[in-house]
């Protein structure tokens, strides 16, 4: 071969071609070790083990970065939650709400922390609902008649108790119980009753012109010395009394309220009856206006 046959721009070429080859593989079979610590993985081009002669290549193994940590007071400072530690003494580490603190919260594999949660809330869970305990509704009104009363008259012309008397009494007699929140007693059971009205009549029949005389409960007198009569009661008396009146004056008086309307009671109302009886005018000069009025609770 002659030299000066030789192309200069090809031996140019093969040079620059050598050196290239020299920078990419400065030593066959000698692995470079990594000089920042990491534990890189050294594999050959097939992902086998390096052979002799065979061109390597350094690839790194990636370092996982977590994502969150829990958050670690300093010794002799306040974290967080508040609490101060003393210096020399192990770190506390913090609990979180619905779990327990151990040591794979704060190292993991290799020295480095462990990936955690974020750490929840105080006081994430929700509060318990207070329901408020409902009351009881108070019974409702009802409606209704009264079985009636005879409209009676006395020997001496005294006038007895009506049905107008005794609806007109029952009708406010069971609007003030249920207005109080006690049952109504069934009108079928709030009756006349002409034993009470008996001695009503006695009491309108005294001779006396003072109407107080021979007023009052069993052991009073009459004027005229005629022994009392009939049955006893919660009585009330004046002009232009209706039934409905008495039964307002009856409730508005303690002792009578007690008696008549029993507020205490919590029994059951149908076996509850409540007699009533009514007299107008007296002898020898009370208008028809002025009554005298009886009733009581009796079981039926």
């Amino acid at each position: 071969m002659r030299l000066d046959r030789i192309d200069p721009r090809a031996v140019a070429s093969v040079v620059a071609l050598a050196v290239v080859i020299g920078l990419a593989v400065p030593v066959v079979g000698a692995p470079s070790v990594p000089q920042n610590g990491s534990a890189d993985t050294i594999v050959g081009a097939a992902g086998s083990s390096p052979a002799e002669g065979s061109p390597l290549v350094v690839v790194p193994t990636p370092v996982p970065v977590p994502s969150s940590f829990e958050p670690v007071p300093s010794a002799g400072t306040t974290g967080s939650d508040g609490a101060t530690t003393d210096p020399g003494s192990p770190t506390p580490q913090p609990t979180r709400l619905g779990g327990s603190s151990s040591s794979a919260s704060t190292a993991g594999s290799g020295g480095r922390p462990a990936e955690t949660a974020p750490p929840k809330p105080l006081f994430a869970q929700p509060a318990p609902v207070v329901t408020a305990t409902s009351t009881p509704s108070c019974p409702a009104m009802i409606s209704g008649t009264t079985p009636g009363a005879p409209s009676r008259t006395s020997p001496l012309g005294v006038a007895g108790t009506t049905s107008a008397d005794l609806q007109s009494f029952a009708q406010q007699y069971n609007a003030i119980r249920v207005a109080n929140c006690l049952p109504p007693v069934p009108f079928a059971n709030i009756r006349y009753d002409s034993c009470m009205e008996d001695r009503l009549f006695w009491m309108a029949e005294d001779p006396s012109t003072d109407p107080s005389s021979a007023w009052g409960h069993i052991g009073s007198e009459r004027s005229d010395g005629v022994p009392s009569v009939g049955c006893d009661g919660n009585l009330a008396g004046g002009t232009e009394n209706t039934g409905g009146i008495v039964a307002q004056k009856w409730w508005d008086s303690t002792g009578h309220r007690t008696s008549l309307y029993k507020p205490t009671y919590t029994g059951s109302t149908a076996n509850v009856c409540i007699l009533f009886a009514m007299t107008h005018g007296g002898v020898p000069n009370e208008p028809y206006s002025f009554t005298r009025a009886a009733a009581r609770w009796v079981t039926c």
